[in-house]
């Protein structure tokens, strides 16, 4: 004899399916109302589950009974209940497995029911809406607490801060810096105003004179910004004060005969020209021009972090064209929020080379790590040891 529990969306339905996978030897003990379907506890509809058992034996077709001979083989039956415990046995037996698998059902199943309306999913809800993240992060953010958290851990607010503010920094993709054929070459895009030709400077002080991995490289900057009112003088003061040598060009030709001059250097930087994301035809003829640095060069895009979200999206998808291949974040002592930067790369897949957070030249900058951006959480709770410890090894670092 052997048992089974069957689901369905109506007590027809449920019976048709049983009827279907067991036929006439199945027989129907119990059923019980139950929700049905959905995922992780969500959209579920109302159902039936039935209980039951049947007989391995195959069914025997028996010649049509008289009356008298279907009443005196009741009353064997009912005779033989009484001295037969079998079915007693039958029935405990199924007793037992659906309470059984009534506790299983709601251990699984609370913690989703209880995170729906939980007051802690609210306040983390709040937080990062505070921290402008994107509506689909956030989604996604509490789908995973509904369906990883039990309600015990819901009833902790630490704990569930600390699993967040984890599960934030694994969203968080780093570069990873590819050392290619010499030259390396970096060039460095972006919108008006993020400080670009700032971030040539800490990069070629950093490479050039502070030294990376304890070798000091020989760099080169070349700059094809010559439109913006004082920005060459800007790259060439900061060239002279650090003893690296600047060069401007206009023109693809241009750009391609210094980069073949400089054949023999670590690291050429090649600051670019603001482009408004709206501007499709400039930055078609910048990125016609830039390919005069070679297919092995580096595009980054330099992106301000107090930008707006739905800004910071078109950005990234303009720029997309220049084949970028990392993003550095710039201006983030000028905001408290970062959700919006998180969510939108994460979105986009892109990872992140450096950031910068302020105007000194080359200490305001620095490779990008996870703690650096989740410590920046606003209204969190950042356990800053857990972090640095659990993102260890996450930093944006030559390989």
């Amino acid at each position: 004899m052997q048992y089974f529990i069957e689901q369905a969306t109506s007590h027809r339905e449920a019976e048709a399916k049983v009827r279907r996978k067991y036929g006439e030897r199945a027989r129907i003990m119990s059923h019980k109302s139950v929700r049905v379907g959905g995922f992780l506890g969500l959209f579920t509809r109302e159902g039936v589950e039935v209980t039951g058992y049947f007989s391995d034996e195959p069914v025997r077709r028996e010649p049509p009974r008289r009356s008298a001979d279907v009443e005196d083989e009741k009353k064997k039956i009912l005779g033989s209940v009484k001295n037969d415990k079998t079915l007693e046995m039958v029935l405990k037996e199924l007793r037992d497995l659906r309470e059984t698998l009534n506790s299983e059902e709601r251990t699984v199943r609370a913690p989703t029911v209880a995170a729906q309306n939980h007051p802690s999913v609210d306040r983390i809800i709040e937080l990062l809406r505070h921290n402008e993240f994107v509506h689909e992060y956030i989604e996604n953010i509490t789908a995973r607490i509904r369906s990883e958290l039990s309600f015990e851990q819901l009833e902790d607010f630490e704990l569930v801060e600390r699993h967040v503010v984890r599960w934030i920094g694994e969203t968080i993709q780093l570069h990873e810096f590819q050392t290619k054929q010499k030259p390396k070459i970096m060039i460095l895009v972006g919108p008006t105003g993020v400080g670009k030709t700032t971030s040539i400077a800490k990069l070629a002080a950093i490479y050039g004179v502070q030294g990376v991995n304890g070798i000091i490289n020989d760099v080169r900057v070349i700059t094809i910004d010559n439109y913006r009112i004082g920005a060459k003088e800007q790259i060439e003061t900061y060239g002279h004060i650090m003893n690296i040598p600047v060069t401007c060009v206009e023109t693809f030709d241009e750009l391609r005969k210094q980069i073949a001059l400089y054949r023999d250097v670590d690291v050429v930087f090649v600051d670019t020209v603001g482009k408004s994301p709206r501007d499709f035809a400039n930055l078609g003829k910048m990125n016609s021009l830039l390919e005069g640095c070679g297919g092995a060069s580096e595009v980054h895009l330099a992106l301000s972090a107090t930008t707006k979200t739905s800004d910071l999206q078109q950005v990234v998808r303009q720029f997309e064209t220049f084949g970028t291949e990392a993003v550095m974040i710039t201006k983030l002592d000028e905001t408290t929020r970062v959700g919006n930067v998180i969510s939108i790369l994460h979105q986009n897949r892109k990872p992140i080379s450096f950031i910068t957070d302020g105007q000194g030249v080359p200490q305001d900058i620095e490779p990008a790590s996870i703690p650096r951006l989740l410590i920046n959480l606003e209204g969190f709770t950042v356990d800053r040891e857990d972090i640095e410890q659990r993102f260890a090894e996450s930093r944006a670092t030559e390989s």
